[in-house]
């Protein structure tokens, strides 16, 4: 049986080096996917796609999924999103109908997770967080109450590896912003405030963090091996959920 498509949808984004990082993701996922596999019908391809700003749009890669007999192609669809709100929600569903796709599992989004909270964790030390550091924790933010709450329990597993509080702030939408809490942390007596970056890649939104007044800014999530683990396991486990229908 060949194995399902996994297309890899992200935010659309006008920054070269976000769509780099993107490409390097789906190149890393499409590696971890074939490791210790053999035989041309087990190993997936993967694609990308994007929601607003640039294409393909998840439709179109969808429409275009077929086999050599020019039958649909069963894909598995992974949100990279760090949190589940409009697009989650709205945008990817409709693409999904839009292509009437007759075969394709949406999984849930990359974030929340214990894995990318450990990758922050690991970035922050790595720009110079210890104990006694403050730290704010650096989201795009978003007008969709579910995905801030998605927001709030990635802050609270990050304050968790830490052991340390750990202060929200958004970089676009929502209050209060990063400088502000920024500010607050200061007046408040707090020695070094450093920004824990909830972000996929460099861009305009970091870019922005490095102008909030903190003492260091930690890179963005990127691609870490445990990140190409985290939508690898996601394809992997709808993969077999789609056999398992399949067999009935």
């Amino acid at each position: 049986m060949t194995a399902p498509v996994l297309v890899l949808v992200a935010h659309g984004t006008r920054s070269s080096k976000g769509v780099q990082m993107i490409a390097a993701l789906a190149e890393a996922v499409s590696t971890e996917l074939d490791t210790g596999i053999s035989g041309p019908d087990a190993t997936p391809r993967v694609r990308t796609a994007f929601i607003d700003v640039l294409g393909p749009s998840p439709a179109e890669v969808l429409r275009g999924l077929v086999t050599p007999s020019r039958e649909s192609a069963s894909a598995v669809l992974v949100p990279a999103f760090l949190a589940s709100g409009y697009h989650v929600y709205q945008d990817v569903p409709r693409e999904v109908a839009d292509s009437a796709h007759p075969a394709v599992v949406v999984t849930t989004a990359m974030g929340p997770d214990h894995a990318l909270a450990r990758i922050m964790a690991v970035r922050l030390r790595a720009a110079g967080w210890g104990p006694g550091d403050a730290v704010v924790f650096a989201a795009a933010g978003s007008s969709d109450a579910r995905a801030r709450a998605d927001i709030r329990r990635a802050a609270a597993l990050l304050a968790e590896c830490l052991g340390a509080a750990v202060h929200i702030g958004y970089v676009a939408t929502g209050a209060p912003r990063i400088p502000e809490v920024v500010a607050d942390l200061r007046a408040a007596g707090a020695r070094r405030v450093l920004i824990a970056s909830y972000l996929l890649a460099h861009g305009l939104f970091h870019q922005r963090l490095s102008e909030a007044g903190a003492d260091g800014v930690a890179e963005p999530i990127g691609v870490h091996p445990a990140v190409v683990r985290l939508i690898a396991g996601r394809y992997r486990t709808a993969a077999r959920e789609m056999v398992r229908v399949r067999a009935r």
